[in-house]
């Protein structure tokens, strides 16, 4: 039989009959395929990513944009593909309608990926080009086994920051900033509640 491939569409209506209830599955070149849960240090950076943000949204000239967490956005067409990026940054659109949405065709103006389990690491490479291609303008992947942070941009060469750097949105997030050390660390109000749920 000939293999049939699946559009973004199709994806999206099907995607919490998948294993898990689609959790973690991703469309790539109309293939599903099903990433590694992420570990907890892919979690940590997540935590501390959502904090930096929210500060960076209080700026006093007012927000730029908005983060969206694990949200499905297609970077590709026939055959389709659908990445979930651990966050896609938005500007100049209407606040979070990405949410309304199982899959968004918006372009983020930054994407971040986070290098946690081997899947990912792997893969990375072809998400930051496929990214690139689909008109990001900034990708951001931080890698949790080396503790950096490597920033991408379209006819520019890439960017590697170390743990003793810090890492600026720019112009693309004003008022962003963490330094690199902090993406590893893990929060003290969520250390203490794991301590409580462990006790």
């Amino acid at each position: 039989m000939p293999h049939t491939t699946m559009t973004a569409e199709e994806f999206a209506a099907n995607r919490f009959d998948l294993p898990d209830g689609g959790r973690w599955i991703e469309l790539i070149a109309g293939d599903t395929v099903r990433l590694e849960p992420p570990d907890d240090r892919h979690g940590t950076a997540v935590l501390n990513l959502s904090k930096a943000f929210a500060d960076a949204s209080r700026d006093a000239d007012g927000p730029h944009g908005y983060a969206c967490f694990d949200q499905l956005i297609v970077v590709q067409r026939q055959p389709d593909t659908v990445l979930s990026p651990a966050v896609s940054y938005f500007r100049g659109s209407t606040w979070f309608s990405e949410l309304d949405e199982t899959i968004s065709e918006s372009i983020p103006a930054l994407v971040v990926e986070i290098a946690s389990t081997n899947d990912r690491r792997i893969a990375m490479g072809a998400r930051v080009k496929r990214y690139l291609e689909r008109g990001v303008e900034h990708i951001w992947v931080i890698d949790t086994e080396e503790c950096q942070v490597h920033r991408y941009q379209k006819n520019r060469p890439s960017k590697r920051l170390r743990e003793h750097e810090t890492l600026f949105g720019d112009s693309v997030v004003p008022s962003f900033q963490i330094p690199i050390e902090n993406l590893f660390k893990e929060p003290e109000w969520w250390s203490h509640r794991r301590k409580q749920a462990d006790s």
